[in-house]
C-alpha cells in the first residue's frame, strides 16, 4: 500500500474514533492544574514507560495524573491515537517542572514527531520546548501556553479571553442599581491562561466598576487602577498577587474567609464575586454562604465540574463556563495528524507568548447556568441526568 493511501486509511480512522469519542461521558470532577513549579535546579527522573519497538509519532505531557481532568485527556488521546494507527507516550509532570523536562527528554531520545505538552508552568516549559524543536520535533502547547520562547508550533486552547468575558458578563447581568460589592479572584500567577481569563473579565467588569454599579472590595491594586481600561501583564500580575488562589480549594477558602473578615457588614449583602474556575467558586462560594452578612451571592465559575453543576442545580453557585474538553483532544489530535501529514493545522488566531505571536486553535466556550444545565450538558451527552439530583 502506498504511504499517501496509508495515511488516507488513518485520518479516516481517526475522524471515526474522534467522532466515537464525542459520546463518551467525561471523568468526574476536575480541577484547574496549577501546583508551584520544582526549583529547576532539582533533577527529576522521566516516568518510567514501556520502551518502544520504533521511533514514536506523538509524545503527550500532562501535568499530573491526581486530577480526574488529566486522566480524562489521557484516555481520549490514546485511544484516538491509538485507533488510528499512531504510537503515542503519555507521560505526567505530577507538578513538577523538572521532572517534565525529563519527560520531554525521554520522548525526544525515542524519536518523537510530535509533542504535545501541557506546561506546569508556562515559563519554565520553555526550556523543555526548545530542546525538543532543535531535535526537529513540532510542539504543540496544549491547553496552556508556553511562554518566552520561539520553539511553540502551535497552541491548542480555548477561548481563553472569553472565558473571562462570560464570567464578567454575567456579573454585569444580575447587578442592578449602584455600589455592588465586588469580590475579585483569579487563578495562579504561574498559569499564562490566568491572566487571560482576568483580562477578559476586566475587559467587561472596568466600565462598570468605573461608572459605580461596582465597588471592589478585596484588592487595592485593582482600586489603584480601577480606571484603566487595559492593563499591562505586570499590573495584572500586582492584582493576581493579591487575590491569587493558587487553583486551590483551601487557599482559595482561606483567602474569602480572609477577605470577609477584613470587611463590614456594609461591604457584604448582595455580593458579587469574581471565582476563576469551579473549585475555587465552591470554596469561595462555602465562605460567603456561612457569612451571616451575605444575605445573597452570584459567584462564576468555570470547567462545569461534576460538583459544580450539582452545586448549580442546588442554587450555591451561580454559573460556570463550559469547556468541553472532547472538542479540545479532537483538536490536538487532528492538528497532531496534519503535522504527521505534512500540512499545515488550521488555525484560527494568534496569542502573543512573549517570544512569538503562535498560531492558535481556539474552541468556543458556553455560558451554563440553571436554565440551561439539561440541554447543554445532559441533551449534549457530556453528562447523565443520573448523575445529579434535582433536575427540572
Amino acid at each position: 500500500m502506498s504511504k499517501k493511501v496509508t495515511l488516507y486509511v488513518v485520518l479516516t480512522a481517526l475522524i471515526i474514533a474522534a467522532s466515537a469519542l464525542t459520546a463518551c461521558q467525561p471523568a468526574a470532577e476536575t480541577a484547574a492544574p496549577a501546583a508551584e513549579a520544582a526549583p529547576a535546579e532539582v533533577a527529576a527522573p522521566a516516568e518510567e514507560a514501556a520502551p518502544a519497538e520504533a521511533s514514536l509519532a506523538v509524545g503527550i505531557v500532562l501535568p499530573t495524573k491526581d486530577e480526574p481532568r488529566w486522566i480524562q485527556d489521557e484516555t481520549r488521546f490514546k485511544d484516538a491515537l491509538t485507533t488510528a494507527g499512531y504510537d503515542v507516550e503519555i507521560l505526567f509532570s505530577q507538578g513538577d517542572s523538572a521532572k517534565e523536562k525529563a519527560n520531554v527528554e525521554s520522548l525526544i531520545s525515542k524519536g518523537v514527531k510530535i509533542l504535545i505538552i501541557c506546561p506546569q508552568d508556562g515559563t519554565a516549559a520553555a526550556a523543555a520546548a526548545e530542546e525538543a524543536a532543535a531535535e526537529g520535533v513540532k510542539v504543540i502547547s496544549y491547553d496552556r501556553l508556553i511562554r518566552d520562547t520561539t520553539a511553540v508550533d502551535y497552541y491548542v486552547t480555548f477561548d481563553s479571553i472569553a472565558v473571562g468575558a462570560q464570567q464578567g458578563q454575567y456579573l454585569i447581568d444580575n447587578a442592578t442599581g449602584t455600589g455592588n460589592p465586588l469580590y475579585l479572584y483569579a487563578g495562579a500567577a504561574s498559569d499564562n491562561n490566568a491572566f487571560l481569563f482576568f483580562e477578559g473579565a476586566w475587559s467587561v467588569l472596568q466600565p462598570k466598576v468605573a461608572d459605580g454599579t461596582f465597588v471592589i472590595k478585596n484588592s487595592s491594586e485593582a482600586v489603584t487602577l480601577q480606571d484603566k481600561a487595559e492593563l499591562t501583564r505586570d499590573e495584572m500580575s500586582k492584582i493576581i498577587g493579591q487575590v491569587s488562589t493558587n487553583w486551590d480549594f483551601n487557599t482559595a477558602k482561606n483567602l474569602a474567609e480572609a477577605n470577609l473578615t477584613a470587611t463590614t457588614a456594609a461591604d457584604k449583602g448582595e455580593v458579587f464575586i469574581l471565582a476563576p474556575n469551579d473549585g475555587t467558586a465552591r470554596a469561595i462560594a462555602d465562605a460567603f454562604g456561612a457569612d451571616t452578612d451575605v444575605t445573597k451571592y452570584y459567584v462564576t465559575g468555570q470547567d462545569a465540574e461534576i460538583a459544580s453543576v450539582q452545586y448549580i442545580i442546588d442554587g450555591k453557585q451561580s454559573m460556570t463556563v463550559w469547556k468541553d474538553v472532547r472538542t479540545l483532544v479532537s483538536d490536538a489530535i487532528a492538528a497532531a495528524v496534519a503535522l504527521l501529514e505534512g500540512n499545515t493545522p488550521n488555525a484560527s488566531g494568534a496569542y502573543d507568548n512573549g517570544a512569538k505571536e503562535v498560531p492558535a486553535i481556539q474552541s468556543a466556550v458556553v455560558t451554563v447556568d440553571k436554565n440551561n444545565v439539561m440541554s447543554e450538558l445532559i441533551d449534549s451527552g457530556y453528562y447523565e441526568a443520573s448523575q445529579f439530583t434535582g433536575l427540572e
